[in-house]
């Protein structure tokens, strides 16, 4: 058993004196596919290696006992009885409890310790990993006969409804449905999706920490939102049937261009653009041709740079280092954006001068130090044998 769930199993068993159920959720990486999610668009996630373990059991009584490890820090609730705590980190987890409640399921009482190795606030979703992992562990540990889709929406729906962030459902759903050395295409509207080979072992996925925290992405997301949202009801005007911007065609916004505020008119074309980079990447990797897939993420930095403006200046300086570096076939910001990481797809000769020359360059240009997340491809969320 790697050495993070061992230490998370020891804990409970030393806490508690009995062993228990033990489940490993992802942390993921979108390679391409950024803000199209809550547009019913398209996205290309991937399950990584970075995770958070829950060792979980019942508990007798009526009440349930979180402790975060990592934060040493724990707090208890009532089932019946859950309201928003300013500590943070235990509303993502009731959030679940309540949701899984409100589809008409009991929740008994448990007890929940958990730790991991998601870099926080880096744009590789620990909240869903929280959501996700702990529906799921309910669901084996209470036997609820949820499906694995049942989980992912309830997750989502513990983010957006009690949370309050307004997330599409792509975090959690490559949470649950994530496979070693495979990206996931998600159609965020249907929810239909496929696999797309990404093994070629001389290619690494590569992190680059702008060490900014991402305090504007909450709110920014929701304003960003908005603004698709508004292109949708004007350009509902001349068809009735538009639900997202996933319904609107490139000649219908440039048709009505005048009609839509300049910087909504942006937003949108952002959105429909990012989509058939999708499209486009997957045939790139049906045919092998990473360096094309690259050139798309490049892309999709600079529409997100450009019209749908959720970078930041310290992403910005990542990603220009990395174009100009030896052995980068791609560079982009992924998440949020207005921090977090850069995502880079680097050829693994390349790596260390891929490490010493973006150093170099991020701690030139903002006297800070970035941090890098060497990632692997891998199966969603699990049961892990003791």
């Amino acid at each position: 058993m790697e050495g993070k769930a061992a230490k998370v199993q020891a804990a409970y068993r030393d806490l508690y004196r009995e062993e228990p159920l033990l489940i490993r959720s992802p942390g993921r990486v979108n390679l391409i596919g950024e803000h199209t999610d809550y547009n019913e668009g398209f996205v290309l996630p991937a399950a990584v290696d970075k995770a958070i373990i829950f060792a979980l059991g019942p508990a007798g009584g009526q009440e349930c006992f979180l402790q975060a490890l990592d934060l040493e820090e724990a707090y208890a609730f009532h089932p019946d009885l859950i309201t928003r705590t300013g500590l943070g980190w235990p509303n993502y987890l009731m959030g679940v409890v309540r949701e899984i409640r409100r589809s008409g399921r009991k929740v008994p009482a448990f007890r929940c310790l958990f730790g991991g190795d998601i870099p926080i606030g880096a744009g590789m979703s620990s909240s869903a990993a929280l959501e996700a992992g702990l529906a799921f562990g309910l669901n084996r540990l209470f036997d609820m006969g949820m499906e694995p889709l049942d989980m992912v929406k309830l997750a989502q729906r513990a983010e957006n409804e009690f949370v309050g962030v307004r997330c599409g459902i792509m975090d959690q759903f490559i949470n649950i449905f994530g496979r070693p050395r495979s990206v996931l295409k998600l159609d965020c509207r249907s929810l239909e999706h496929a696999y797309y080979p990404f093994d070629r072992d001389d290619l690494r996925i590569v992190l680059c920490d702008t060490r900014v925290k991402r305090e504007l992405a909450s709110s920014e997301y929701n304003v960003r939102r908005s603004q698709c949202e508004e292109g949708v009801k004007v350009l509902g005007k001349y068809n009735p049937g538009l639900r997202s911007l996933r319904d609107v065609t490139a000649d219908l916004l440039e048709a009505h261009h005048g009609e839509l505020d300049p910087v909504v008119f942006r937003r949108c074309a952002y959105v429909l653009g990012e989509n058939e980079r999708v499209e486009s990447a997957c045939r790139d990797l049906e045919r092998g041709d990473f360096t094309s897939f690259g050139r798309r993420m490049n892309a999709s930095h600079d529409g997100l740079r450009d019209d749908y403006q959720v970078s930041c200046r310290e992403l910005d300086i990542l990603v220009e280092a990395a174009r100009s570096a030896p052995g980068v076939l791609g560079s982009r910001l992924m998440g949020a954006g207005f921090g977090g990481c850069t995502i880079n797809l680097v050829e693994s000769g390349a790596l260390e001068e891929f490490q010493n020359r973006m150093g170099r360059e991020y701690r030139a240009q903002t006297g800070r130090e970035t941090l890098f997340y060497f990632s692997r491809l891998s199966s969603g969320t699990a049961v892990l044998e003791a």
